[in-house]
């Protein structure tokens, strides 16, 4: 319960009587800020602006630009999983996303702000017209802006400005007038420069992981799979095997994968080179305001997971069960299946969603780092597609997981992959830090202003 004296003048202004609004962390942090040295964000920009709704013809990956929804430009790596629009009949100049432009959801998921890197650039991404852009008058602040709208403070304002019952959104012209507070120069480019250092970091990171695709991809010499409309024959033989499977979308497409396996490679198994793969337990979530962080499958694909996550209690019956360790597979299992991450120091001892299949690898046989690899190729993605099974809710468990072939390459490159996810994982708990180091700095400059 929150008691506090409102001003009759807050009540005159607002026409609002109810302790609910007065009491909201949004409106105490609105008049907070504008007793600060501030600025109206439209004022630090040059622009605020939704690209509109263009034409969209989606096509294959080297026929088209990435065309990223604003699910996609807040995961960890935004082409990972990403829709491609046409070079020829849908480019749109607007859409492109530009280093240091900062973007947020104008429908649905209001809050999700990223900071767009030289990678999304460099690879001409479009983004779609529930992105609103926010364009910096000086792109040496753009940073600082950034760490505002997502720091404790902004991150309020923004879900305060929300309107509709069904689907909330938000429009370029609620956000003009967000109070930004005007620090000294000097700790403003404190904060900028660890913005820049986190993005040049995360666009780092996914070097290095494609890279390591790129070595599987070019040893098992593997062509796209379709998984769109199709027909072959399947022996009765074929039937009979694992799982005893009738549908179409199990057999033909591993069918076609087997087809393209390089004969010269040899392969095994995922569980037996697993210690164990299993889902995660399930108890009774007991939200607190200061807890464990806990995250569902879909949250562990952001790029800074614990920034918004709600918190369980420690008490929380089962919740040894439920957290994470170092080096662990996460693989989403239900609704959308395949996306995969591999724990680092960030994520460990977090709590996990039992919708995240947990696959634990005897690195005395085989780096962790070398299977998770493998499991974000093109192979290792269909092999999981075409294994999962259920007509309303698509479903993955373990043992479709353990039965998935993993190729073998030679020592030499199994170190080489081995070692460029390694650095990897370093390089995205650096990016985390230094992106909390910087919201952690204007929430403490903000939390020292005591506003009568």
């Amino acid at each position: 319960m929150i008691i506090q004296k409102v001003k009759k003048q807050h009540i005159v202004e607002t026409l609002r009587f109810d302790g609910s609004y007065h009491l909201s962390d949004g409106t105490l942090y609105l008049r907070k800020l504008r007793k600060m040295p501030h600025q109206e964000l439209q004022s630090l920009c040059s622009d605020i602006f939704t690209a509109g709704r263009s034409k969209r013809v989606y096509t294959e990956k080297d026929k088209g630009f990435p065309y990223l929804s604003n699910s996609d430009v807040v995961r960890s790596n935004p082409l990972d999983c990403c829709k491609y629009n046409s070079k020829k009949y849908a480019f749109d100049e607007p859409s492109l996303l530009k280093e240091g432009m900062i973007v947020t959801g104008r429908v649905g998921a209001i809050g999700q702000t990223s900071y767009i890197t030289s990678e999304l650039e460099a690879n001409q991404a479009m983004g779609s017209d529930n992105i609103i852009r926010i364009v910096c008058n000086d792109k040496n602040i753009s940073g600082y802006v950034y760490s505002f709208l997502v720091s404790r403070y902004g991150n309020t304002l923004l879900n305060r400005l929300a309107s509709g019952g069904v689907q909330p959104y938000i429009s370029e012209e609620m956000l003009k007038d967000i109070p930004v507070p005007i620090f000294p120069e000097e700790k403003q480019q404190q904060i900028h420069q660890l913005i820049v250092e986190a993005s040049e970091l995360r666009v780092e990171a996914n070097r290095l992981l494609n890279e390591a695709i790129q070595i599987f991809e070019q040893e098992l010499d593997y062509q796209q799979i379709d998984n769109g409309y199709q027909y072959g024959k399947i022996s009765s033989k074929d039937l009979l095997n694992f799982h005893k499977r009738l549908d179409s979308q199990y057999q033909l497409i591993w069918k076609k994968i087997k087809k393209e396996y390089n004969h010269n490679i040899q392969f095994d198994k995922i569980g037996n080179v697993a210690s164990s793969i299993f889902v995660g337990g399930r108890g009774k979530r007991n939200y607190v305001e200061n807890g464990i962080p806990f995250l569902s499958s879909s949250d562990m694909m952001l790029f800074n997971p614990k920034r918004s996550a709600k918190k369980v209690s420690s008490s929380t019956n089962g919740i040894e069960q439920m957290k994470v360790s170092k080096k662990d597979i996460l693989i989403s299992r239900s609704g959308t299946v395949g996306n995969t991450i591999i724990v680092g120091e960030d994520l460990n001892n977090t709590v996990i969603s039992e919708h995240a299949l947990r696959l634990k690898i005897n690195d005395k046989t085989i780096s962790p780092n070398y299977v998770f690899a493998f499991l974000k190729t093109n192979m290792g993605l269909r092999a999981m597609e075409a294994s999962a099974f259920g007509s309303v809710i698509i479903t993955l468990n373990e043992d479709l997981i353990s039965n998935i072939d993993i190729p073998i390459l030679s020592s030499e490159l199994q170190k080489q992959i081995s070692e460029k996810i390694e650095e990897y994982i370093s390089l995205v708990d650096k990016s985390v830090i230094k992106e909390n180091q910087a919201s952690a700095l204007i929430e403490k400059e903000i939390d020292l202003w005591q506003i009568s």
